[in-house]
């Protein structure tokens, strides 16, 4: 074969997997910026966009929402506890009927925001101590899907593998999207390592562009003590608050690019 055939070939290769590219973004408030939306819509497929709670306000949520619409970026209602001051971190005993009103005003303001940007709200995903809350919280994960399922039950959920909230979710009924996080460690029961460990959060962009092709074409990653866990997720996580989250993004997708794998929004 000569080194034109080769090369025909090798751009002629069907790529092996597909996966989604998503980034919690909007995350500022009033004059104070967090991250750089912009970079990051230009490489992301779906943009986690805070509704209020946590972080944002209506003038970031509609800009925000104009920005994924200019990128063809899918929006999703990044929903949280009421907890400006701790960033949505730190994990609250919310009664289960005040949780839910909270997640549907939430998703209602952000689908007002899209709405006028010319776009829609197509699936939701929770933040921070709510998202970690709902893994092992039947009353609190209950909360968040009977408010999704009353809100709009066409609309995606976005959660953690193994989850109580993302098997309750499928029990209700609603279409559920399984998340790799390629920035965070992992334990053995491939669960997220809590941020007040170090280490936790990794800043590599090789290591992290690594993980991401691990767990786009064979759905493992490695836990902080060794051992090949399977999330097997099909909407990897970049988070936009991570110092030099742009240029890792993009380091993310090109490694991606170049295993043939195609970025794409989740189906």
């Amino acid at each position: 074969m000569t080194m034109a055939q080769e090369q025909q070939t090798q751009d002629q290769t069907v790529p092996t997997a597909q996966i989604d590219l998503n980034s919690d973004l909007g995350e500022g408030l009033g004059r104070w910026e967090m991250g750089d939306d912009e970079a990051l819509l230009a490489v992301v497929t779906s943009a986690n966009i805070a509704c209020g709670f946590h972080a944002s306000d209506a003038s970031i949520m509609r800009r925000t929402c104009e920005q994924a619409v200019a990128n063809d970026v899918r929006i999703g209602a990044h929903v949280g506890y009421r907890d400006l001051l701790g960033f949505g971190r730190r994990s609250m005993d919310v009664p289960p009927d005040e949780l839910a009103n909270d997640v549907i005003y939430q998703i209602g303001a952000l689908a007002a925001c899209a709405r006028v940007a010319g776009g829609a709200v197509s699936y939701v995903k929770p933040h921070g101590a709510l998202y970690n809350r709902i893994v092992w919280d039947e009353d609190q994960a209950g909360a968040v899907v009977d408010a999704i399922r009353n809100y709009d039950p066409s609309l995606v959920v976005l959660g953690l593998p193994g989850s109580r909230f993302l098997a309750l979710a499928e029990q209700a009924g609603l279409k559920t999207v399984r998340e790799g996080f390629v920035d965070r460690a992992y334990n053995d029961e491939a669960q997220l390592v809590s941020r007040r460990v170090p280490g936790s959060v990794l800043h590599e962009p090789d290591l992290i562009g690594s993980r991401a092709v691990q767990m786009a074409e064979k759905g493992t990653v490695v836990s902080v003590n060794g051992k090949t866990v399977s999330p097997r997720p099909q909407s990897l996580c970049l988070h936009g608050d991570t110092p030099g989250a742009a240029d890792i993004a993009k380091h993310v997708r090109t490694s991606l690019e170049r295993a043939n794998i195609t970025v794409v929004p989740f189906a």
